[in-house]
């Protein structure tokens, strides 16, 4: 079995599973490294492998080199996955691995996912969805099994930062992740997330890290702006899955602290 390795906890699972079931010689954990991989993930992703004695390749993929991928509509995932698993599956077969696996989720088969088609276009397995496990399930095995990452908050690719119609380039990517490092870098714990908006910069954070976001504003507001961004904002909804998708909704500026 060839596992798509990202370092987060569905991957993880999956991999390790696959490496004490089937042995080491019969399975390959493979990351794809591009300028949407976060350091953070890329070096948790070398660290499981490592701790886990999970033989891992890493390999450059190319999806920035796709106008269907840079223009970043809703189906950009789409491109991005296509070149991902055109890029496995020839590992695979090079290797003599049977499989070709993923880190999909019962949960995830409800939501906005576009990149499924590319995977069902290259019969990629998913074997958490299979056996029905949900986000939560999925993490009770992983803390089961002992994965450093079992509670670590959800980080798909940077790109999943940046507004819709607002084109995908490394220097996004970049601001994307330098954000977020601040955030994190001030005391922000749980699921956060900079939406890049052209030159604003839309903080989610849970309910319960409001408070500190506005308490440590300075900071934030240098470190973003440091980042590139000329407007930054609160989103007073809260981190949510799929906000992109979503319509807008009241924000405050947090260099006047007032409602927007």
């Amino acid at each position: 079995m060839l596992v798509a390795f990202s370092g987060g906890v569905d991957s993880a699972v999956v991999a390790v599973t696959a490496r004490r079931m089937l042995g080491r010689d019969r399975v390959l954990a493979v990351l794809g490294v591009s300028p949407s991989l976060s350091n953070v993930l890329h070096e948790r992703a070398r660290a499981i492998a490592a701790e886990f004695d999970l033989p891992l390749r890493e390999i450059a993929t190319d999806e920035l080199a796709d106008p269907g991928y840079v223009a970043n509509a809703p189906s950009r995932c789409y491109f991005c996955k296509r070149e991902l698993w055109s890029r496995l599956a020839a590992v695979a077969d090079a290797e003599r691995l049977a499989v070709v696996a993923d880190g999909t989720n019962a949960d995830d088969l409800d939501e906005h996912r576009p990149g499924g088609r590319a995977a069902g276009a290259r019969s990629v397995v998913s074997p958490l969805a299979e056996a029905g496990l949900t986000k939560v399930a999925v993490r009770t095995v992983a803390r089961a099994l002992g994965l450093p990452n079992w509670d670590a908050p959800a980080a798909p690719c940077l790109a999943s930062r940046i507004v819709y119609g607002l084109e995908v380039t490394p220097r996004r990517l970049q601001q994307v992740e330098r954000a977020e490092g601040v955030l994190r870098a001030v005391g922000v714990t749980g699921d956060c997330r900079v939406r890049h908006r052209g030159e604003e910069a839309r903080i989610e954070v849970t309910p319960d890290q409001l408070a500190l976001v506005r308490e440590r504003r300075d900071r934030v507001v240098d470190g973003l702006r440091a980042a590139g961004f000329t407007r930054i904002t609160l989103d007073l909804a809260g981190y949510r899955r799929g906000s992109l998708l979503q319509a807008a909704g009241r924000v405050e500026d947090l260099a006047t602290a007032g409602p927007a």
